[in-house]
């Protein structure tokens, strides 16, 4: 029996020994695997963007969706990306021939393709793309991208058509107010530019709102008010090719109030956003030029020139090269204009406006007249009107050039934005049609507003001031 107690005993605690060592095992692996957990979430943590940033704890999306979604939105689009969509909607058509939504994308990216490198091949494809998509559903996508296109070709009056009947198909879809806004505008009515603002504005807001109201505001002459609007609109830009090209606007916005620094700021800022926004490199030409750095501008006009040749651009190149003396070269500029501007005609582009300044300073002022009076027929917008006054001017026509040299400058009629080239245009012509006073008064408002607002014509303007001389003194009257 003793024996037998002895045994039980000694069994029990060694069972308790074998208790007691499992518990402390047990304790140890616990903490250890508290510890590697602990390690596993502190390098996950570490590991994850920071706070603030939802959209960046998934992939980012690949440049095809990128872009649909910017052509979905109206907003501008990297052209990896839209090159990318055209390529995958191309695809998906052949397949599905059919699919009217797919059909208005792809010719929505080929005319914004277009637009953004100057190709005019790409329209005729967006045309055909987009009435394919009509001929399958009447949709307002389609015509929302058929008034862009149209924008984009300087067609405004087909704009407004195309527009106003995707608005009317579907009022509460506001990508169809941009493009009626840019219609609106070429067409000179303001009146209608107002309310299709205002009626977007109580649609949609955000990035590309703001960018539109920026443009709408900078031609009533609210300079402050365009400023930040577009400040705003490039903080909230939701991928670089948009904020580049709201930083772009704001850089044309800085030089036309004369900030030479401030706009060449926005530009850098701007191709560092987005390499492939040719109009920021066109805009640091200008202001290189500006600065009186004329190598540094002719590399960035050529930089802007190579991948997005526009008329506009080569214009301003040969003047630059004009100022500097180097007429060969300016000449070389103006081939390349015109060669541009039948290409883009081919394309259905309406260039006649650029052509017609052109013609009026460095060619043939009566075929510039011809041009831009037939282009006030079909679009009387201010720019026209200012390009038609100056042309009337250099053919020797200054009275009915001043009629439209103060359509574009004046308030009462749309003709608000504040612009040195325009107020330049009206002081010369005033002061060959004998009106001093008012001539000495607007040339000093274009140098007040811009003081380099041409590396060519500025100094023309400073010629004239200093040969009208200072205002006479005259006597009381008797």
């Amino acid at each position: 029996m003793e024996n037998s107690a002895t045994e039980k005993t000694v069994t029990e605690d060694r069972s308790g020994e074998s208790r007691q060592a499992r518990r402390v095992r047990l304790r140890g692996r616990l903490l250890i695997a508290a510890v590697a957990g602990c390690a596993v979430l502190g390098t996950a943590l570490m590991l994850l963007p920071p706070s603030g940033h939802p959209a960046s704890h998934a992939a980012a999306p690949a440049p095809g969706a990128q872009a649909l979604t910017a052509v979905a939105d109206g907003v501008p689009a990297a052209l990896p990306g839209l090159a990318a969509l055209i390529r995958e909607r191309e695809s998906r058509v052949r397949r599905h021939p059919r699919d009217a939504a797919s059909w208005a994308v792809l010719g929505t990216a080929y005319a914004e393709q277009g637009r953004r490198t100057a190709d005019a091949a790409f329209y005729p494809k967006a045309e055909d793309a987009l009435r394919t998509s009509l001929k399958v559903r009447r949709n307002a996508e389609a015509l929302a991208g058929l008034a862009a296109l149209a924008n984009a070709r300087r067609d405004f009056r087909t704009a407004k058509s195309w527009g106003e009947e995707a608005r009317q198909l579907e009022p509460g879809r506001w990508t169809a107010y941009p493009a009626l806004l840019d219609a609106y505008e070429g067409l000179g009515d303001y009146k209608a530019v107002g309310r299709t603002l205002e009626r977007l504005t109580e649609l949609r807001s955000g990035p590309a709102v703001l960018a539109r109201a920026a443009a709408v505001y900078r031609d009533r002459g609210r300079r402050e008010d365009a400023a930040a609007a577009l400040s705003d609109a490039a903080a909230g830009a939701r991928a670089p090719a948009e904020r580049a090209a709201y930083l772009e606007r704001a850089g044309q916005l800085a030089f036309e109030r004369g900030d030479r620094e401030e706009a060449l700021r926005y530009f850098r800022e701007a191709v560092r956003a987005d390499p492939d926004q040719r109009a920021a490199q066109a805009g640091r030409g200008r202001a290189l030029a500006a600065l009186g750095r004329p190598a540094e501008a002719v590399h960035a006009y050529r930089t802007a020139l190579a991948q997005q040749p526009l008329p506009q651009y080569a214009l301003e190149l040969g003047e630059l090269y004009e100022s500097q003396g180097q007429a060969r070269a300016a000449r070389a500029q103006y081939g390349l204009l015109r060669a541009a501007v039948a290409g883009a005609a081919a394309g259905g582009v309406d260039e006649e406006l650029v052509l017609g300044r052109f013609e009026a300073d460095h060619g043939d002022p009566a075929s510039a007249v011809t041009r831009l009076r037939a282009e006030w027929q079909r679009q009387p917008g201010i720019e026209v009107a200012d390009a038609l006054g100056w042309a009337l001017h250099r053919a020797g026509q200054d009275e009915e050039a001043l009629r439209y040299a103060r359509i574009a400058t004046d308030r009462v009629h749309g003709g608000g934005v504040r612009s040195a080239p325009y107020m330049y245009h009206l002081g010369m012509i005033e002061r060959d049609s004998g009106r001093s006073a008012s001539a000495r008064r607007h040339l000093q408002e274009a140098l007040r507003i811009n003081p380099w607002f041409s590396p060519l014509w500025t100094p023309a303007a400073g010629q004239a001031l200093a040969d009208l001389g200072e205002v006479p003194e005259e006597g009381l009257p008797e």
